[in-house]
């Protein structure tokens, strides 16, 4: 309902309306966060503005300060992500990833899983960044406690849902492969520790992270998301893979089913915490569709890994940052997007290239610190070097596009960007990226320009 009240100096009146209204938007009818729907602004009727995402306008200064502050953090997340590669390249031949092959499966799954909680978290929190939100410290630890109590209940479910998946898409893959009620549990246990430890421990620094830029005028949408991601994959891999090996090592105990008994009853608690907590109440039975889809989506780039890991020297290590630094990019770009459209401010299109351009030297740089420390065993050529860049331009550009049209569809029919967004679109990018990768590397292969078959020496 509108409110107007007459100004005895002027013959116009001034309304208060929401914000998406004054800019000739629908307000969302699904799953609206109640931080964003209860600001309001003055404005003179009737509204002039259209879509601020359609009619687009120049703000280079917007642009400077897009790449003053997310090149350095996309610099940083490049040390995260390689740190990530390498880890992986070490943990593939151990043995409790070479026993239990279903881990392989779980990787994607549970890192894209894993990114999603944290980024929509980022976003969310960006987005009550730039509208004030946070700077009532009331409602910031209203907030901030909530939502910290929200990824836990998502990152523990989630997690045993992953476990489950990823455990039985192995038995379908290999099911002439035998395997034990033991390992079903390792799995499913591995899964939920390293999502629910990896919650907590991003969950805290997201949030410190997004205040602190908020204090220092910095907007958290250039430089949250790509924290979150490569912070999370280096965190999430190591705890998984030390607790596998763990579980691997008493895995005719009942320590594995003590652990899953004591976080599927920690579940409740979680919930509870939720429930009393205004600011994300509704967030705890909505916002689920988007993270089960992502994971089924994500799996696929499992079963390529799965099947072609031990075929092509340095996929291991080249999947996670090519999919975490494209990721990155594309969901600065959809969170900068989806705080336009709550705000109803105007997005520069010509962000979407300054992006684009920002992965240049950011590839750049990875190039040059694999070619210099050796890392994955490569057989680094001209040929291979100019085929990655390639890939990773264009998995960039696909990216871009789809954040910005998934944004803005989702907003479209309702739907909150923040909520929805970033698992379909980091899903979609993990199968994108690895499939081009294996692509790449049968093609380096077959034509003779870069050795990057196995050898059985290295298996």
């Amino acid at each position: 309902m509108t409110l107007s009240y007459p100004i005895t100096s002027s013959t116009e009146q001034i309304e208060l309306r929401p914000r998406q209204v004054e800019d000739g938007l629908a307000l969302p009818r699904h799953h609206k966060r109640s931080s964003s729907s209860s600001s309001f602004v003055y404005f003179k009727a009737p509204p002039l503005q259209t879509d601020p995402i359609v009619e687009e306008t120049s703000l280079p200064n917007e642009l400077y300060h897009l790449a003053s502050q997310a090149l350095p953090s996309l610099l940083i997340s490049v040390v995260g992500l390689v740190f990530a590669g390498w880890m992986m390249d070490v943990f593939q031949h151990w043995d409790v990833f070479s026993q239990v092959s279903e881990l392989f499966i779980l990787v994607p799954v549970l890192l894209n899983l894993k990114g999603n909680l944290e980024m929509n978290l980022a976003a969310r929190f960006s987005t009550s960044a730039n509208l004030g939100d946070l700077d009532h410290p009331q409602k910031r630890n209203a907030l901030i406690w909530g939502n910290l109590a929200l990824i836990q209940v998502q990152a523990l479910i989630s997690g045993a849902i992953a476990g489950i998946f990823s455990f039985f898409l192995g038995i379908m893959e290999h099911p002439t492969v035998p395997t034990t009620i033991g390992e079903s549990i390792l799995v499913i246990t591995s899964s939920m520790v390293a999502a629910t430890a990896s919650s907590f421990v991003l969950g805290v620094f997201m949030c410190i992270l997004i205040i602190v830029s908020r204090k220092m005028k910095i907007d958290p949408d250039n430089i949250a998301c790509p924290m979150a991601s490569s912070l999370g994959d280096v965190v999430t891999l190591g705890i998984l893979a030390v607790c596998a090996n763990v579980l691997l090592i008493y895995l005719d105990s009942l320590l594995g089913l003590t652990l899953m008994a004591g976080m599927v009853f920690s579940v409740p608690f979680f919930a509870r915490s939720v429930w009393q907590n205004k600011h994300v109440k509704d967030l705890l039975y909505i916002g689920w569709s988007p993270i089960m889809v992502a994971m089924l989506i994500s799996s696929f780039a499992g079963l390529v890994l799965e099947r072609y890991v031990e075929k092509y020297k340095g996929l291991a290590m080249l999947t996670p940052i090519v999919c975490g630094l494209t990721g990155n990019l594309g969901s600065i770009y959809a969170s900068r997007i989806s705080t336009s459209l709550h705000s109803g401010t105007q997005q520069d299109h010509r962000v979407e290239w300054v992006l684009l351009l920002m992965n240049v030297p950011v590839q750049l740089l990875f190039l040059s610190v694999i070619w210099l420390f050796d890392m994955g065993h490569l057989d680094f050529t001209l040929w291979f070097a100019l085929t990655y860049f390639v890939v990773a331009m264009i998995c960039t550009l696909i990216a871009l596009k789809m954040g910005k049209s998934m944004t803005l569809l989702l907003w479209s029919h309702g739907y909150d960007p923040d909520n929805y967004t970033l698992p379909y679109l980091t899903a979609m990018i993990d199968v994108i990226c690895t499939t081009l990768l294996v692509v790449s590397f049968s093609f380096l292969t077959t034509n003779g320009l870069a050795d990057m078959a196995m050898n059985p020496a290295e298996m």
